[in-house]
């Protein structure tokens, strides 16, 4: 069986998980090949999670970026484990860091980054960075191209 026959989203009609601790991150195999790092980047502008205190929701505009060893994360398990979010409650920061960390731990890149570019609440907009270490060497890292909050929006 392949590592591909082994998905079990990919293709199917899966409900969003009530949780992110229920999401189920698949990858898929990856071949680097000679040569610097590829940068893998996914963007979700759309990004909702609850404020852990008032249930309010929270958005956010997410910008992934990892360079991947021998695994890819498989965009559609990814995307059912951020939706799973938006009935999540969790301040910002624990959001952000949460799914990086996932992420790493599903397909143990040589790097990743995110960015959380937290729309405000009470007038202040939080944003949240994190990343594994120093980006490889010769790897291409592009800006993450979300402007300064009065462009956001």
């Amino acid at each position: 069986m392949s590592a591909i026959e082994n998905l079990t989203q990919l293709g199917s009609r899966v409900e969003t998980p009530a949780a992110p601790e229920d999401a189920v991150l698949e990858t898929v195999p990856f071949t680097r090949g000679d040569g610097p790092p590829a940068i893998v980047r996914f963007t979700c502008p759309e990004f909702t999670s609850l404020c852990p205190v008032t249930g309010q929701p929270d958005f956010a505009h997410l910008v992934i970026d990892y360079a991947p060893d021998a695994s890819l994360v498989e965009s559609k398990s990814l995307k059912l484990f951020l939706t799973s979010f938006r009935n999540h409650g969790a301040f910002h920061e624990d959001c952000t860091i949460m799914i990086a960390r996932r992420i790493v731990a599903a397909t143990k890149p040589l790097w990743l980054r995110i960015a959380g570019y937290w729309y405000p609440r009470g007038g202040i907009p939080i944003d949240v960075f994190w990343q594994t270490g120093a980006p490889p060497e010769g790897a291409w890292l592009p800006e993450t191209g979300v402007p300064p909050y009065r462009g956001r929006g």
